[in-house]
């Protein structure tokens, strides 16, 4: 059987998409009361209400339920992955990694966390430009699957994944496809600014195509592959994510860019903005890496209490340079 460890509209949606041919998902939700409200109305009504959820998705909130299937979709946001894969056990399985993040306390990829928690299972990362409620309405979308397992993991997994309306494309470059998740959170932020100081098109395009460089530089930096990141898990979730409101780090952005405070735009929000957690540790490890990410370092300075205007006009006077990776 196949499981979705997480209930938020992200998890919902992908169980959505694998039972959408009718086959069974069982889909595991942390908060009190929520498994039984999706079994009784069919609804996910805290996260992702639009949604009628296929009968052959079967939620529950005992954690230790999932320990059934071999087919893990891993949904619980990146800050939280290590602490529910310890309690899930080292069960050997397919673990596929749905979080985009970098782990705050250690600086540790999704995929590391998962590796260190779960030694015996193979390892795939699921991402691509993806929202969560046109992926449960059905609506047409392609990701990328990248499995450290190589092919003989996606032979396995493909299948289990697919469905006319979600189409995994294969790749074995782990590193790239978290690089690319993680980054664009951070620089959705980013943009999210320019749209709310009302800076124009122009800006927010000229934001994505540098800020892009930085994903490569980095990604590169850490062992990812170019051909990776200029896919679907890297430039087509990168654009996704930098051009609409649904995105929770954009509309982050756009808070900061309107005048709140960090403080402010974070609080009281059910759902979580994962470029915050990660522009910090994003930074340091570009620091130590050597490489360069202006755009990363100003996001920073925003969730750290500068203007806004301050840090634009400081980005649009760095040095004259020849365009490039460099």
């Amino acid at each position: 059987m196949i499981g979705v460890v997480g209930a938020g509209a992200w998890g919902t949606a992908l169980a959505q998409a694998l039972a959408s041919d009718g086959r069974s998902v069982k889909l595991w939700a942390l908060e009190d009361g929520l498994a039984e409200a999706i079994n009784e109305t069919r609804r996910n009504a805290l996260y992702l209400p639009s949604a009628d959820l296929a009968p052959s998705i079967e939620a529950t909130g005992d954690l230790a339920a999932m320990g059934s299937c071999d087919i893990l979709l891993l949904v619980t946001p990146a800050q939280h992955m290590g602490g529910t894969l310890e309690k899930l056990g080292a069960l050997p399985r397919d673990l596929v990694l749905c979080s985009k993040g970098i782990e705050a306390s250690t600086g540790r990829m999704m995929h590391d966390v998962a590796h260190d928690a779960a030694p015996e299972s193979e390892i795939a990362v699921l991402s691509g430009p993806t929202f969560a409620h046109e992926v449960a309405a059905g609506l047409p979308c392609a990701v990328t699957l990248a499995c450290g397992g190589g092919e003989a993991q996606w032979n396995r997994l493909s299948p289990a994944i697919a469905s006319p309306n979600f189409r995994p494309y294969f790749s074995e470059d782990v590193i790239g496809a978290e690089v690319g998740g993680a980054v664009k959170n951070v620089l959705a932020i980013a943009c999210g600014v320019v749209e709310g100081l009302a800076l124009g098109q122009n800006a927010r395009n000229a934001l994505i195509t540098r800020g892009f460089a930085e994903m490569l530089r980095f990604g590169v930096a850490l062992g990812g592959k170019p051909e990776t990141l200029n896919g679907l898990c890297g430039l087509g979730d990168l654009v996704l994510t930098c051009s609409s409101t649904s995105s929770r780090n954009f509309s982050l952005g756009k808070a900061l860019g309107e005048g709140q405070s960090a403080a402010e735009a974070l609080a009281d929000k059910r759902t979580v903005a994962e470029g915050a957690h990660t522009a910090p540790v994003l930074r340091d490890i570009a620091r130590e890496r050597g490489v360069q990410m202006p755009i990363v370092e100003a996001v920073n300075e925003l969730l750290a209490g500068r203007g806004a205007r301050d840090v634009v006009a400081d980005l649009l006077a760095r040095p004259l340079k020849a365009e490039g990776l460099r």
